[in-house]
């Protein structure tokens, strides 16, 4: 899907698969554009602010959650987690529209709410605290700036030429045993402890919220970890700089985590700014 921002336009693409090994498709994903537009029929206003606002540019979401394999209901997790996220940003989509860069942190706590309520959906599926859980990485695209929203070990990315820079952390005990200098990255992955979570939605949690400027020509990748178990920084980094199209980067990297063995499900979305013609 190509949909227009300002001075560049925005070709993204998402696809999920369920891999090799599993026998059900415990991620989801969602890629949603909010509009608000002004059909100007008739008027003899010239140059206004005041309808220029009206006609501002359209609010790109895009997300990815990973239901936590091995328990129960990690499919109904992450979907739970998705339909809040629509529930939440869809009808409070004017919020983007009143944004005021001075007002910056105010519609910071407003994606946090909205990680909050995906968290409180989750948990209504498990009143013991004992169900199920997923992960969540969430970017909203305003103009020429990105806010992220991640919690646990799906992964995002920023591309800008020539490098791929991983923008979020992996919430795992082994990543809190290497940051506290407990362990070495080596150790943490030799006891596996890469592989269990310190931060999910429908468990403890801690949101963590960033900020990207784009340019045109930059990219950003939204991935679950069926991707990064297979396929290593430095060939999402290859694809991204060679694929013009997001489909065919995005078609490209699920097949090399399939070729790679495919253990786990794969979700990828890639969403491009790519420059206008002149």
């Amino acid at each position: 899907m190509t949909i227009g921002a300002p001075g560049w336009t925005l070709d993204v693409f998402g696809m999920s698969d369920v891999g090799k090994e599993r026998s059900r498709n415990e991620d989801h994903f969602l890629v949603a554009t909010l509009n608000r537009a002004l059909d100007l029929r008739y008027s003899n206003m010239e140059g206004s602010n005041a309808l220029d606002r009206f006609n501002a540019v359209a609010a790109h979401l895009l997300v990815v959650a990973d239901g936590v394999g091995g328990v129960a209901g990690g499919d109904l997790a992450s979907g739970s987690a998705v339909a809040a996220l629509a529930d939440y940003l869809g009808p409070t989509s004017g919020c983007c529209y009143a944004f005021d860069p001075d007002q910056e942190h105010e519609f910071i706590e407003k994606l946090e709410g909205a990680a909050a309520l995906a968290d409180q959906r989750v948990r209504e599926h498990s009143p013991s605290g004992k169900g199920p859980a997923t992960t969540l990485t969430m970017l909203l695209l305003l103009g020429d700036r990105a806010y992220s929203v991640h919690v646990g070990d799906s992964r995002g990315y920023h591309y800008r030429a020539p490098r791929l820079r991983q923008f979020t952390r992996d919430q795992t005990m082994g990543e809190l045993m290497v940051d506290e200098g407990v362990m070495t990255e080596e150790q943490a992955d030799k006891a596996g402890l890469q592989n269990v979570l310190s931060g999910a939605l429908g468990n403890m949690y801690t949101p963590e919220v960033g900020l990207l400027d784009l340019d045109a020509g930059d990219a950003v990748v939204l991935c679950t970890d069926g991707l990064t178990k297979h396929v290593s920084d430095e060939e999402i980094q290859e694809v991204v700089a060679s694929e013009a199209s997001a489909q065919v980067a995005v078609e490209r990297l699920v097949q090399a985590a399939l070729d790679g063995g495919g253990s786990d499900n794969i979700t990828v979305i890639v969403a491009r700014a790519a420059p206008e013609a002149a």
